[in-house]
């Protein structure tokens, strides 16, 4: 049986300079479009190191734990978090001086909630702007712009948009989700022309009603997988470029 490289829970307890190894945490990056932006899921640390912070919900690996289910337990466990659209690990932070008092390795996952669904999360955890993070403790806050990066890159050359929307929407409520994503304007009809050229979006034949404001009942898409594929490596949604105006035509004066 090969020997463990980190310790366990219990074994942490034990001073930094009596282990000869590692602790190992895994980090959970949960993003969702809420209220026309980017937020990211945070806890208030209610202990030092760093009482009063905001940090990324996770926590110990334990023995004979894989990654990716450790952080499922954490989530599920201290944030009420279950419904999670897509889930990849993110990167693992290994300076032996991240933590003080404690020599750990963090491994952070990206996690993503579609809109529309609001879980029940405790009174001690809540939902930040990606752009105006409150202070977190650690290296928190180089790995949340590290997951808000991994999203932004994977908009560009994966179909990862189905996991920001919901099941249908218009192709107007989709440009928004990406707007807010890729913290950029997008164009409705180069975004449809972009998805449809790929096969991603599905029409359902159905239309949305038009609401107080007025206006033509918009077609509604879902995406034809709800699962991660690379659609196209080398692609980029970069912003609407914005328009020149056109020059008066000079008028030729009488002679």
């Amino acid at each position: 049986m090969r020997e463990s490289t980190t310790v366990s829970a219990s074994e942490a307890k034990t001073p930094r300079r009596e282990r000869a190894r590692p602790t190992h945490v895994t980090l959970a990056v949960v993003l969702q479009v809420r209220g026309g932006g980017l937020q990211v899921l945070l806890w208030q640390r209610a202990r030092e190191p760093f009482a009063g912070a905001w940090a990324l919900p996770g926590g110990y690996l334990e023995q004979g734990e894989t990654l990716e289910r450790s952080i499922r337990r954490h989530l599920a466990a201290k944030v009420d978090v279950r419904e999670l659209s897509h889930l990849e690990q993110l990167e693992t932070r290994s300076e032996p001086e991240r933590v003080p008092g404690d020599w750990q390795l963090a491994t952070a996952y990206l996690g993503l909630v579609p809109v529309g669904v609001d879980p029940a999360v405790p009174a001690d955890t809540t939902w930040h702007p990606v752009d105006k993070l409150p202070k977190l403790a650690f290296d928190h806050a180089r790995v949340v712009l590290a997951g808000r990066e991994r999203l932004r890159a994977k908009l560009s050359y994966t179909n990862a948009g189905f996991a920001l929307a919901p099941e249908t929407f218009t192709l107007s409520e989709l440009r928004d989700h990406y707007r807010a994503a890729l913290g950029h304007d997008v164009s409705a009809t180069n975004l449809q022309r972009v998805l449809v050229r790929r096969h991603l979006l599905v029409p359902m034949g159905s239309r949305r009603e038009p609401g107080p404001t007025g206006g033509r009942p918009a077609a509604l898409y879902r995406f034809e997988r709800r699962e991660l594929q690379v659609t196209d490596q080398f692609a980029v949604l970069r912003p609407r470029r914005a328009s020149t105006p056109r020059a008066a035509p000079r008028r030729r004066g009488r002679a």
